[in-house]
């Protein structure tokens, strides 16, 4: 299958899983090219959100808290910057704060914007895959390259049972060229 279709089958498996639920801009209306993988994803899990993303990260934990895998999208790292802050000193460290008493599982499903057919500006198709892996120590960082990728990282990221949550990074431009 494609880059896309394969995004779109792993958005359905994980739709199915009854502890998911997906947060984010454009969950719940279209507005960026994420948002149709969603398609076969019951509106009923879907928390559209403002954009907000620091918000958004914190409401990720809280849902994670609640006993919910979150699915958190974000259409552009360079604006999931805006939550790094809880990120890296909440999301990250809080099964080492409380000494592994709370493990808290959540998928941060973020895009590289596509810069193809028209570049949308530098400040949308950043990849910070390298910086985030340096500042994580509880969450794995991982690139989806190749269709065959897809399938395997997102069930990967839902069934690991290593206490760590996972940040995946798609390739804006891959939706149409792969």
């Amino acid at each position: 299958m494609k880059y896309f279709d394969e995004l779109q089958e792993a958005m359905r498996s994980l739709g199915q899983k009854p502890d998911t639920i997906f947060i984010g801009q454009t969950v719940g209306c279209p507005g960026t090219f994420m948002f149709p993988t969603l398609k076969h994803v019951d509106m009923a899990k879907r928390i559209e959100l403002p954009v907000n993303e620091q918000l958004q990260m914190q409401m990720t934990l809280g849902l994670a808290l609640a006993g919910y895998v979150p699915v958190s999208v974000y259409p552009r790292q360079n604006f999931m910057l805006y939550g790094v802050g809880d990120l890296v000193n909440m999301l990250d460290k809080i099964s080492i704060i409380s000494n592994k008493e709370i493990e808290p599982k959540f998928i941060i499903r973020v895009a590289s914007g596509p810069f193809k057919p028209v570049h949308p500006g530098h400040q949308h198709i950043g990849n910070y895959a390298k910086g985030l892996r340096e500042m994580l120590t509880m969450i794995d960082v991982l690139e989806l390259e190749e269709p065959c990728d897809i399938g395997p990282a997102y069930k990967y990221a839902y069934e690991r049972r290593d206490c760590k949550s996972t940040i995946i990074i798609e390739e804006g431009n891959y939706y149409n060229e792969k």
